[in-house]
């Protein structure tokens, strides 16, 4: 049953995220900015929609109250990456557009890649990783300006559950360099759509989005070292059978 669950949602979002795609591709054409980002949330809604509908799988989400408030607020998110669920789900849940931070490589995937270039995204090239890093600056400086968050994630790949990886530090040295908060935010993804797996499973995947920390003072790797230290004692918290 959960095979079949799963491929109906994958069909579904095949089938959707096709005509969706040429959608914004046409009418990228004359809109551009917020509008178009917006566009593309419709897609992810019907995604996540279709996960809930179709496998059984429950976003429950905590700590909204601690997002920063007003229009123009800043704001980089740091989050837990076990799966591509939270890919989908965190831009449905915020009140800002998110652009995020990946491999130019994601932009020469059909469809979907081809319309994520269509979006205020910062793409970036790895094998050039200093002047990666000054475009992250530059272009999120610019961003953040426009009341556009940043997400991330430190970690950088996928993490199998009840594991940790290597958090690196390129989230914390932009909120340095723009003066911008960081929001840690833990995810259980793992627990219903496995990293690098079809099959999906029914259940509740928390969503726990902690306090903004300040950057302003602090130096990137005390930063992160605090980032990393919230998210996994939240992740322990939230998801206790995974690390026994």
């Amino acid at each position: 049953m959960s095979f079949l669950r799963s491929l109906l949602h994958a069909l579904w979002m095949l089938v959707t995220v096709i005509p969706w795609a040429l959608v914004m591709l046409i009418a990228s054409l004359w809109r551009r900015g917020v509008p178009m980002y917006w566009m593309a949330v419709r897609w992810l809604r019907w995604a996540i929609g279709g996960a809930r509908l179709i496998t059984g799988i429950e976003a429950r989400v905590s700590g909204m109250e601690n997002l920063p408030q007003g229009a123009t607020s800043p704001a980089i998110l740091l989050v837990k990456h076990q799966s591509t669920y939270e890919t989908f789900l965190l831009p449905t849940l915020m009140p800002h557009p998110l652009a995020f931070v990946f491999k130019k490589e994601l932009l020469y995937v059909p469809f979907f890649g081809w319309a994520m270039g269509r979006l205020d995204m910062i793409h970036i090239d790895r094998s050039q990783r200093a002047q990666a890093f000054n475009k992250v600056v530059i272009q999120g400086r610019s961003l953040l300006a426009q009341g556009i968050w940043i997400i991330m994630f430190p970690e950088g790949t996928r993490i199998p559950r009840g594991r940790k990886g290597v958090y690196k530090s390129g989230g914390t040295r932009l909120a340095i360099e723009t003066g911008a908060p960081v929001i840690p935010i833990a995810v259980t993804s793992a627990k219903c759509w496995p990293r690098k797996a079809f099959i999906k499973r029914a259940g509740v995947v928390d969503v726990s989005i902690g306090k903004p920390i300040p950057s302003q003072g602090r130096s990137p790797d005390e930063l992160m070292r605090e980032v990393e230290d919230w998210i996994e004692a939240e992740m322990r918290r939230l998801d206790p059978d995974a690390y026994r």
